[in-house]
């Protein structure tokens, strides 16, 4: 309001109005938006790790309830068959082809990648174990 005269004051536009903003505004949300997909890949590489564990600890109890023999041998072959190149390094193989007369079982623990396979690891192993009843003879 001007003084005194109960009229409202006028707003003054800024010589150079608002040019330029929308470069601001977008660099300043380009390291959000990239964080946000990196978040966002390294999740869908964990998901695929669990995804990964869980197929490799199953064919291998099924390679392990077929044989006749060398339970072990067959299930760990059926495991690293099954696991691309990038997660066969770190896997840990225990169990493949154990258990009684009446159930074999197969745990994996893999290691999920950071950002790409091949790269580094997480500290956060991740287990997937599988079980089948075992064939009669």
């Amino acid at each position: 309001m001007k003084r005194g005269t109960g009229e409202p004051d006028r707003i003054r536009a800024r010589p150079g109005g608002d040019r330029g903003q929308l470069s601001i505004e977008f660099t300043g949300m380009v390291p959000i938006i990239l964080v946000t997909l990196v978040l966002l890949w390294q999740a869908v590489l964990v998901g695929y790790t669990f995804t990964l564990a869980s197929g490799a600890a199953d064919e291998g109890v099924r390679k392990a309830v077929a044989a006749d023999g060398d339970r072990w041998g067959r299930c760990e072959a059926a495991v690293y068959e099954r696991l691309p190149s990038a997660w066969e390094g770190p896997a840990e193989i225990r169990d493949c082809g154990a258990g009684g007369d009446d159930v074999v079982t197969a745990t994996i623990t893999l290691k999920a990648p950071v950002l790409f396979p091949g790269f580094a690891s997480l500290p956060i192993p991740v287990t997937a174990t599988a079980g089948a009843a075992a064939e009669g003879k």
